[in-house]
């Protein structure tokens, strides 16, 4: 099968956070992506990504591009009038100033997909801010209902939710979105995609409960933030620990007969008896080790399974079943294992993936594909407009 994407072309500005997340799942499923890079001042640090992020720049193309150049600008607008769509990370303003903005490619190509990624959006009072995946996650409620520390703060999350699914997914979806509306429409589009706008969405839940009721979830005080022992996290014998998911009375119920604690089966949301319930569960879970619950318990219709760390994960039989890793090798850093492409619709069962050496160019085979002769591209290249 032809991948999903073949035939679309995106221009990606970003070398990390959510848009690079945005063009790695864009080239899983097909789409060309030619990573746009400023130049490198000889001797510089170039501000690469470790060489094992992003998939390693799996099926991407890399050129670099003096913007403040005209002859550089040029390439970039000629770039644009090939491309499907074209993702750009800058501070609101900074892309329009560099003439790369959304009006003059747009101009230049009217089917353009232009996707500015930004921590707070293009406009509001936060606009200019700076921040990370932890700043969006603050200001969106996500930490606000998240588990508390030894402390009291609310605990650093173990991903970064935002900048994946907050902005890499978020993004993903609006430019495919906007690409089937462009074969209805024939045009392009702008897309705004915030970050704190997409973690906004993740708390949908809580939020429009608020907006309905004037209800406030807080930690504990809900069912999916712990108010009820049957949802909660678990420590067992050998020090490790089991997430339990057993929300459907049904569930619960098979749980507690394989604890030998059906007198509890009806307790489940009562109230007064959770803290009773969740220390009685507790004290049961701590008499075997974790993989040996996990035996027990995972495949008996209680919502029950193991909380791995990232070796785990990687070695876990399930994923390995589900070919979700795949072999990978650079000049420097030898032979290894990386993300096979997981989504949905993308293929995983791939040959070894060849990186390319670091500080590396796909510049004279772009420079090509835009029809640009070799005299062209030679001088290009004398000027330092590209690299």
């Amino acid at each position: 099968m032809a991948p999903l994407l073949q035939g679309f072309t995106a221009l990606d500005f970003a070398a990390v956070g959510p848009a690079a997340r945005a063009s790695r799942i864009l080239a899983d499923w097909g789409m060309r992506v030619i990573k746009v890079m400023p130049v490198v001042a000889a001797g510089a640090d170039p501000g690469e990504p470790a060489f094992h992020a992003y998939g390693g720049g799996r099926g991407c193309e890399k050129i670099r591009v003096d913007l403040k150049s005209a002859a550089g600008r040029g390439v970039v607008h000629r770039l644009a009038r090939a491309a499907d769509v074209l993702i750009e990370s800058y501070r609101p303003g900074v892309a329009a100033r560099l003439g790369i903005g959304w009006e003059e490619l747009h101009a230049l190509n009217p089917r353009l997909v232009y996707c500015s990624t930004s921590g707070y959006g293009q406009h509001g009072p936060y606009a200019q801010w700076a921040g990370h995946d932890l700043n969006y996650l603050a200001v969106g409620g996500y930490l606000g209902c998240s588990g508390r520390d030894a402390d009291g703060r609310p605990a650093m999350p173990g991903a970064t939710v935002a900048d994946s699914a907050g902005g890499g997914m978020h993004a993903a979806a609006a430019i495919l979105a906007a690409l089937l509306g462009r074969t209805v429409s024939g045009g392009g589009t702008y897309l705004d995609v915030a970050v704190a706008d997409g973690v906004l969405n993740l708390m949908s839940l809580y939020l429009d409960e608020y907006l309905a009721t004037g209800s406030e979830t807080r930690p504990g005080n809900a069912l999916l933030t712990g108010r009820y022992a049957c949802y909660g996290i678990y420590a067992t014998a050998d020090g490790g620990h089991l997430a339990v998911g057993a929300i459907e009375p049904r569930f619960f119920r098979n749980l507690c007969q394989i604890l030998d604690l059906e007198r509890f089966a009806d307790a489940q949301y009562d109230a007064n008896r959770q803290d009773e319930l969740r220390r009685v569960l507790q004290r049961r879970f701590l008499t075997r080790n974790r993989d040996d619950w996990v035996s027990r318990l995972a495949g008996a219709d209680t919502c029950v399974a193991p909380v791995l760390g990232i070796a785990e994960v990687a070695a876990d039989p399930h994923l390995r079943a589900r070919h979700s890793f795949m072999p990978a090798r650079h000049p420097q850093h030898g032979e290894f294992e990386q993300m096979a492409p997981i989504l949905a619709g993308a293929e995983r069962q791939q040959s070894v993936h060849e990186l390319p050496p670091a500080g590396s160019t796909d510049t004279a085979a772009v420079l090509r594909s835009l029809d640009f002769s070799a005299d062209e591209a030679r001088e290009l290249l004398q000027s330092g407009s590209v690299q």
